[in-house]
């Protein structure tokens, strides 16, 4: 099918794919700033939203809550995918901005432990089902949006910006609390400080819905809306049709989602522990490492899209198993430039990962399930190894009594990636809307980018 007929993204003006880009970032912003801000943010939560009897208790409990939001993440993606095969991308992507945004503001206005007592938790636990379901429609959602937007021969520059949106949401995060910390004294912060990163979210969101509600939706959809061929029953037809594809790329994207939560979340935390750094050198290190992975976004958009998606593949896997290593070793030292430069040789691999996921979400499935195949890949493999990522690496240094088990815990997944990745065929270069209906496509069957 070429794209000049009806729908094509031949016709798709360079200022129409900035608003794309601009609209699909912010809800993906929104998504990865909540959940930054909230793990910057937990002692506090812990003390406001939990009975003080036992200070570890609350804190652990506060984690929970996050943990439950993640475990809603599939049961969105698989509700809003399916949405989104029915009635098209833009208009649930503007249902799953509002929800976020939403969900995010109420637990900066929620009142606190010591004013309702045990619905204090109940509410900040309702919330962040609120928020983790709607986040599961909302990433899969977005990278659709811009892929079926985007020229076939630059998917993946241009979709490396839904990456740049994810980082720089948790590089926000780390800088407004550091600021945040630096400007207001501890009695303000326990006050009313640590509600002012929460509410930010109110304001985006609305300015991310008119974004989205003044565009139209994706020409690979309008295509098959055009063609009466939108499916009634998309989950069905995806686990029957797709199930293959689905498991290989959960495999690649399990190295995804653990490389970047032991990049922008568990290295902070690994720096106090292991190297005894204080928590403002951790976050500075850390939003040193954030800031250079969204640099680099881009650039491997564009390394993508020349060498191809299985060649990424195996860069980013590679990378991750070579630098994993001296990355932690350098932050066992404590020290802000040492630990700033493993943050960065953990990014080359993490970027690389996240880069090229971005891609395969759309490229692996056909128009009619895309939306549903892609979120419930990405949700699950994110909540199986991205949610438990802080837990299992802090296990296996308890088990083994080795500071450095959770670079050998990346190592395996990177492998077990690796596999998986490369059961994927070629997909650099092909037309979104030119994917066979069956996912046994040859991997040696390259279409070359223009």
């Amino acid at each position: 099918m070429n794209n000049n007929k009806t729908g094509g993204t031949d016709s798709i003006s360079p200022a129409t794919l900035r608003r794309v880009l601009a609209a699909s970032a912010i809800g993906n912003f929104i998504e990865w700033f909540d959940f930054a801000i909230y793990g910057f943010m937990a002692v506090i939560i812990s003390q406001h939203f939990f009975p003080q009897g036992d200070p570890t208790l609350a804190l652990i409990q506060t984690f929970a809550v996050f943990a439950v939001s993640f475990a809603l993440r599939p049961l969105g993606g698989i509700f809003f995918g399916t949405l989104g095969d029915r009635i098209g991308r833009k208009n649930v992507l503007a249902i799953t901005i509002i929800m976020m945004a939403s969900a995010t503001a109420l637990i900066g206005l929620l009142p606190t432990y010591q004013s309702i007592g045990m619905l204090a938790p109940l509410l900040l636990t309702l919330a962040r089902c609120a928020q983790g379901f709607s986040a599961g429609g909302e990433y899969a959602g977005a990278c659709a949006f811009v892929m079926e937007h985007a020229p076939d021969d630059k998917r993946g520059w241009y979709g490396s910006f839904i990456p740049v949106s994810t980082f720089s949401a948790f590089a926000t995060a780390a800088a407004l609390g550091l600021g945040l910390n630096s400007l207001v004294s501890e009695a303000t912060m326990q006050a009313w400080g640590w509600r002012v990163p929460f509410l930010i979210a109110a304001p985006l969101g609305l300015i991310g819905l008119y974004m989205r509600l003044k565009l139209d939706d994706s020409p690979a959809f309008r295509l098959i809306q055009q063609e009466h061929n939108a499916t009634s029953a998309p989950l069905k037809e995806t686990l029957t049709t797709h199930g293959s594809t689905i498991v290989s790329l959960m495999a690649f994207i399990s190295a995804t989602a653990l490389s970047f939560y032991m990049f922008s979340t568990y290295f902070a935390t690994y720096m106090q522990v292991a190297g005894g750094a204080t928590r403002q050198t951790a976050l500075l290190a850390s939003l040193g490492g954030l800031i250079v992975a969204a640099l680099l976004c881009p650039l491997a958009g564009r390394y993508s899209d020349l060498v191809g998606r299985r060649n990424t593949i195996i860069t980013a896997c590679g990378s991750l198993a070579i630098a994993v290593f001296p990355a932690y070793s350098l932050a066992a030292s404590g020290t802000l430039w040492a630990s700033m430069l493993g943050a960065s040789l953990m990014a080359v691999g993490a970027v690389l990962c996240g880069v090229v996921t971005a891609a395969l979400l759309s490229e692996q499935f056909p128009t009619r399930v895309r939306y549903t195949a892609s979120a419930l890949s990405y949700n699950v493999a994110y909540t199986i190894f991205g949610g438990t990522a802080p837990l299992v690496a802090t296990w296996l240094i308890d088990l083994s009594g080795n500071n450095l088990a959770p670079a050998w815990y990346l190592i395996a997944i990177a492998a077990v990636a690796l596999l998986g990745g490369l059961r994927l065929p070629e997909t650099r270069g092909i037309s979104l809307t030119d994917i066979p209906e069956t996912p046994r496509r040859r991997a040696s069957s390259v279409i070359p980018a223009a």
